[in-house]
């Protein structure tokens, strides 16, 4: 995983986890709301990210409750979760500011010459 930038949800998962564990209910939420709505992960797809960021030593579970009569497991980053985050942002924030330069030099072409 590590070869490859990560896909949006998996990095917005990262992303979630960030600033402290959560159970798979609170990271849907997060996403959503980091994403301003335009990820919304289901329960399945969330755990399949969830189970290859743990194969890939990026995330690990912090605990386990049990509420309600249902195993609720948090997960946190792993140092190695926090080194990539911090690389796929950095990498995500040079793409945004070449586009944005280069946005910028389209509006100030004169009309047609696009």
């Amino acid at each position: 995983m590590s070869d490859t930038t990560l896909r949006e949800p998996a990095y917005l998962v990262l992303t979630a986890l960030a600033p402290e564990p959560k159970h798979g209910y609170l990271v849907i939420e997060d996403v959503r709301r980091i994403s301003d709505g335009r990820v919304r992960l289901h329960t399945g797809s969330l755990y399949a990210i969830l189970e290859r960021l743990n194969e890939a030593g990026l995330i690990e579970v912090e605990r386990e409750e049990t509420v309600a009569s249902r195993l609720r497991r948090y997960y946190r980053l792993t140092g190695a979760g926090v080194a990539r985050l911090a690389e796929e942002t950095e990498v995500r924030r040079r793409h945004a500011n070449a586009a944005a330069a280069r946005l910028r030099l389209l509006a100030n072409l004169p009309d047609g010459a696009a």
